[in-house]
């Protein structure tokens, strides 16, 4: 669904974001508002100053906090209680290992970069700095306020893309969110992925419901009716009574006239019909077969397949969360990463799917001719705890954690990073958050040294501070 009902807060239109179209992912960014047909124009006349050695970039967030000692960096020779029920397994790079239930991306390790030594988290289950980059934000459901933000908030990686280089292909939006919108899920997330912060409503993200992808609608008008114009003119109607309340009437003509430009584009509804892919492309996805030792016989799987399609569509930035089916609360008895208990039996049900979808996504973008286009960036919000808990589980960690980079023209095949004998601070080469989105953000041919957008009380702001593109991704 395209949504217009959204959490109550000011942007830097002035207008609320439950007045703004949520309209996915790139909600307004997505219908080319005046601002961002600008930023397109400048866009084409110079980009041959500065070649873009990717096109896009796919954003796997694993909410819940998942467990660094039971993926990517395991520690056999310590104690039982933190070393756990797991061991490690020989990959195809000689002298990188990883947890023996990923045995797939064992194989495709020379395509991937590990980190083992990420910091810049917090105690919080909040993927803040996971969209953004930055810990700092305003105080958001459950989560305690940590000062230092901007008025108006940090964009997210997909807002920016969408403000900084605009549509890349007429009728799909820079950035789409795949995420769910349940209210569980949100709550685990707290923080919208595709967040436009103080870039404003215009760059919010596409929001893509996981409930019925194919009924993409705009309060209440389906794609296949966006003929009957009058139709589409009244619900636009009451998007411009919501936009003048704000005192925001420049361009809305021009807003009008490229939003039936995208919105009655089939591009973005096709790539979400997976209905068009192939049986084999499905297969390799996991899709084709049946699941009986999860809830309904569901996954998630989709998720992956979903995101290579959109992002080949046009889209620049794809965000998509990924846990066993059904996404929600532990203590509702849904699934996310956070293993407080039985940590080694939900890595057995988890880990298994995770490998299998991480590991389509990037042998399809490769066999495909485009991963060196499109950079993967899969993480959580921070680690877990070394030692193992009374509960079989692992609590939370955010001294460090870990995450795993492939595509984008980067250097690949590499662990980064290395944490203590028992995992419990960075030994070598901390990378913070930021450095990672610096990296993501040099590929895509911005310039986080020089790039600056106005925050609501019109001062300058740094994308990533003072970070700087990882030398070891780059060079």
């Amino acid at each position: 669904m395209l949504n217009i009902a959204g959490r109550q807060s000011q942007t830097c239109d002035g207008i609320s974001r439950r007045s703004c179209l949520t309209i996915g992912g790139l909600a307004m960014g997505g219908l080319a508002l005046p601002e961002i047909l600008r930023a397109e124009a400048a866009v084409g006349a110079t980009q041959g100053k500065s070649k873009r050695t990717a096109k896009g970039i796919i954003m796997v967030l694993l909410p819940g906090g998942p467990s660094h000692l039971d993926m990517y960096d395991l520690k056999p020779e310590a104690p039982s209680e933190i070393r756990g029920e797991f061991r490690p397994i020989a990959t195809n790079v000689p002298g990188i290992e990883i947890c023996e239930l990923m045995p797939r991306l064992a194989q495709l390790a020379d395509q991937v970069t590990l980190i083992r030594s990420l910091v810049g988290a917090r105690d919080d289950h909040n993927t803040h700095w996971c969209s953004t980059g930055w810990e700092s934000h305003p105080p958001m459901p459950s989560s305690a306020i940590v000062p230092g933000y901007p008025p108006g908030d940090w964009p997210s990686l997909g807002s920016v893309l969408s403000r900084q280089l605009g549509p890349r292909v007429l009728g799909v939006p820079p950035a789409v969110d795949l995420t769910p919108l349940d209210p569980d899920v949100r709550f685990i997330l707290r923080t919208p992925p595709t967040q436009p912060g103080y870039l404003g409503a215009a760059h919010a993200g596409f929001e893509v419901q996981a409930v019925d992808r194919r009924n993409i609608m705009l309060n209440g008008v389906s794609l296949n009716r966006l003929a009957d114009r009058r139709t589409l003119l009244a619900s636009f109607d009451r998007f411009r009574r919501q936009v003048e309340k704000g005192g925001l009437t420049d361009g809305i003509e021009e807003f009008h006239r490229q939003a039936f430009e995208v919105l009655t584009s089939p591009r973005l509804a096709e790539a979400l019909d997976l209905s068009r892919e192939d049986k084999a492309t499905r297969g390799r996805y996991g899709l084709n077969v049946d699941y009986p030792n999860e809830r309904q016989g569901k996954t998630f799987l989709d998720q992956f397949l979903l995101a290579r399609r959109v992002i080949e569509a046009g889209a620049r930035c794809v965000t998509l969360a990924f846990t066993r089916w059904p996404f929600g609360r532990m203590l509702a008895g849904d699934y996310n990463w956070d293993w407080h208990k039985d940590n080694f039996n939900e890595a057995r049900g988890t880990l298994p799917l995770f490998d299998l979808g991480i590991s389509a996504l990037i042998q399809d973008l490769q066999e495909r001719g485009i991963l060196d286009d499109v950079a993967v960036v899969a993480w959580g919000e921070f680690g877990r705890s070394p030692k193992i808990n009374q509960n079989a589980g692992r609590d939370h960690w955010p001294s460090v954690a870990g995450a795993l980079l492939a595509g984008g023209g980067m250097q690949t095949g590499q662990v980064i990073g290395s944490s203590t004998r028992w995992g419990e601070v960075p030994l070598s080469r901390p990378v913070h958050f930021r450095e990672v989105f610096a990296t993501l953000y040099q590929r895509l041919g911005i310039d986080v040294a020089t790039t600056q957008f106005n925050d609501l009380s019109g001062r300058p702001q740094y994308l990533v501070g003072d970070h700087r593109p990882m030398p070891e991704l780059i060079s």
